[in-house]
């Protein structure tokens, strides 16, 4: 523990806070006050930190000053002893990246595993994500999905074939200059006329969200993309092959349960599914029984 300016004693703890993906009014109160009054300040970029600051009119550690340093891919496992041990010592260590949470895909995870590790304690200030801002625009479904994070560099095909049943919603980042070569990529494994969503420069004055089939945007984004980027894959439809009769049956129930008339809930499972509609309709009316 150390003794704060007030007297009291202060217990070592990691906050992981995050700043907005792009628009200034998305910080709250609590995160431009927890910056004023840290003591200790790692930041992917110190330099966009105190752009931030300067925008955001606060003063980093206010009065007193914090004491801000890099913390980035390259010096992340040499910092992050650094941190824990000023964490071990009583300090609060705040942690934030350019843009949305620390350790989604930044710098952040290793230190917040350390600490959980050693029983130290680990909180947040949550702020705004690409990754589910990116989902909810989409226009995919969004009851199930995984991040996946910027595709490798290398063996991207296999990595995507890999990815090609699941059927979860999929959510990756993506630089400017590889994004068209990705998209391709994806039509390959995942089939042109699967739909996906490219969202760019999301909360900001340029921000942008194309719809379409993965062959179709390719095909858009071979003229060249900006800013970053997040895009969102719709997930593998079931086949006939993998749906059991039960499981036909139970989504015609759900659907039924949701207000869907029998006809419409019928229709939509045997087009999700590709299993024939009279097969759907004689189960649903216990015509046959299920296997």
């Amino acid at each position: 523990m150390v003794e704060g300016v007030d007297g009291t004693w202060r217990v070592g703890r990691l906050v992981l806070a995050g700043l907005p993906i792009g628009n200034l009014e998305d910080a709250p109160p609590r995160l431009l006050r927890a910056l004023e009054e840290a003591r200790v300040i790692a930041a992917e970029d110190t330099r966009r930190l105190r752009q931030f600051a300067s925008r955001a009119g606060i003063r980093l550690g206010g009065e007193a000053g914090a004491r801000v340093v890099s913390y980035y891919d390259a010096n992340e496992s040499r910092r992050g002893e650094e941190l824990l041990a000023d964490i071990r010592r009583g300090e609060e260590v705040l942690v934030v990246t350019d843009a949305g949470m620390p350790g989604v895909s930044d710098p952040g995870y290793r230190l917040a595993a350390a600490c959980a590790a050693e029983g130290v304690p680990v909180t947040a200030i949550p702020g705004p994500s690409a990754v589910t801002t990116a989902l909810v625009v989409s226009g995919l479904p969004t009851d199930r999905f995984c991040f996946e994070g910027f595709p490798p560099r290398k063996g991207l095909k296999t990595y995507l074939d890999e990815l090609a049943g699941e059927r979860r919603t999929m959510v990756f980042f993506e630089s400017p200059h590889r994004i068209a070569a990705t998209l391709e990529a994806m039509a390959a494994s995942f089939g042109a006329e699967r739909r996906a969503a490219v969202c760019r420069e999301l909360t900001k004055t340029y921000e942008e969200v194309r719809r379409g089939g993965l062959g179709e945007l390719a095909e858009w984004a071979a003229d060249g993309v900006r800013g970053e980027i997040s895009v969102v894959v719709e997930g593998a439809r079931p086949t006939a092959e993998t749906t059991s009769d039960a499981d036909l049956v139970s989504a015609v129930s759900a659907l039924e349960d949701e207000g869907v008339r029998r006809k419409e809930a019928i229709a939509r499972v045997a087009k999700e599914t590709g299993v024939p509609k009279r097969r759907v309709y004689d189960l649903a009316h216990g015509v046959v029984e299920a296997e």
